[in-house]
């Protein structure tokens, strides 16, 4: 989802080294932040909060089709779609009910020609599609609150940043009795920093996101990301679609399979990169941001974001391949997902934002006029209310097959 070379500019305070973890016989500080060792010698710092004034609250068993059926009970929602893939990569989605929903046209060939090539009106021959995923299951959506033992909130940040830009987030949702969990990837943060480029390969961060997830998670999950860290979010709700409660997707982009540029400025030699970080830290203060003041400048030094070296920099965006992730992947997913946008994004356009929204089969896109990439940190207030909201949030009354828009 940050795969041109305008992206490139998200992580720019280079020439740092990278961050060392300490021994790892004190994994548990006891302050709230964890060394975990997801593999041997891959080591993450995780800030996992458990409010100890929060009351026990029992699980509830786990419940069966059946008594959804017989109770008829709010939030439950039937998710119930066929997706179609065209060769020609066109989709068409429909959502399965009284009045069909299709978004895109369906993919036909030209009219049919006689011998003689003239083209015969009202023959229309259809293209064989390439896949056909039925979606059809049925979804309890419930209310999250900070007293409910059952529910963790993973954090999960982008390229060049760490789990300090979610510092307003984590503080708000512990202090209102939610368990948080927040990592650095690799060689970001506080983890550790491996000297080689496989390590930071998509397919290599998605796995040690499916570390900490698997070692934190309980009955319901609710994953929010930003930026690429929206990459993870949806990789792991596609992963434990029975687990993933809800899914916060901020400033991510369209649901496009990832790439990485070979124009990217990522991919010049690490001496060249060292040598433009003033001028990228300055670029990143323009685009990643609504306004460019003190309070700015302020916010991204506090926020201990893209401190990372060139090497990790470089490696983490040339290692943004993820084929699987197209839109028909995003189109199976049936978790709620709620898209906060900052209107002043120069790295993610709003359409973007706007095409994963009809994409998703529920979905809710909110914008912030105030805000840019970085809006967590620039309208922190008007986000933690917007996730709140969504994490409280539950149909009220039942819905039928389809409607779920």
């Amino acid at each position: 989802m940050l795969t041109s070379i305008t992206d490139g500019f998200l992580c720019c305070l280079l020439g740092k080294s990278p961050n060392a973890v300490g021994p790892l016989d004190s994994l548990d500080r006891g302050d709230g932040f964890t060394f975990l060792e997801v593999k041997p010698g891959r080591v993450l710092r995780v800030r996992h909060s458990v409010p100890k004034n929060r009351p026990a609250s029992p699980r509830d068993p786990p419940r069966r089709e059946e008594d959804e059926d017989e109770e008829g009970s709010c939030g439950t929602v039937r998710c119930k779609r066929r997706i179609t893939l065209y060769r020609n990569g066109q989709l068409l989605i429909e959502n399965l009910g009284d009045a069909p929903e299709r978004q895109n046209p369906d993919p036909a060939e030209p009219d049919a020609a006689d011998p003689a090539g003239t083209p015969t009106p009202g023959k229309r021959r259809k293209r064989k599609p390439k896949k056909v995923v039925t979606v059809d299951c049925r979804k309890r959506i419930t209310s999250c609150k900070g007293t409910h033992g059952d529910v963790v909130l993973f954090f999960i940040h982008g390229v060049g940043g760490s789990l300090d830009i979610w510092k307003e987030q984590l503080e708000f949702f512990s202090g209102l009795g939610y368990e948080v969990v927040a990592p650095d990837l690799a060689g970001h943060g506080c983890s550790s920093a491996p000297p080689v480029a496989a390590a930071y390969t998509f397919y290599a961060l998605a796995e040690d996101m499916r570390v900490v997830f698997k070692r934190y998670a309980k009955k319901r999950n609710i994953l929010i990301g930003h930026s690429y860290g929206v990459s993870f979010c949806t990789f792991l709700a596609h992963e434990y679609p029975q687990l993933v409660h809800k899914v916060i997707m901020i400033n991510g982009g369209g649901p496009t399979a990832l790439e990485p540029s070979l124009c990217s400025i990522f991919n010049l030699p690490p001496c060249v990169l060292h040598c433009l970080s003033p001028c990228l830290a300055w670029s990143f203060l323009k685009a990643g941001f609504a306004r460019q003041g003190a309070k700015e400048k302020q916010l991204l030094k506090e926020g201990n974001a893209f401190n990372v070296s060139s090497f990790v920099l470089r490696a983490t965006m040339s290692g943004q391949y993820w084929p699987e992730g197209d839109e028909l992947y995003h189109a199976e997913l049936a978790v709620p997902v709620l898209l906060v946008h900052g209107m002043h994004d120069k790295f993610v356009p709003v359409e973007e934002d706007q095409r994963m929204a009809e994409i998703l089969l529920i979905a809710f896109l909110k914008v912030i006029d105030e805000g840019s990439h970085m809006v967590m940190l620039e309208c922190p207030d008007t986000v933690n209310t917007l996730l709140h909201e969504f994490v409280l949030w539950e149909p009220d009354t039942p819905r039928g097959d389809g409607d779920t828009k």
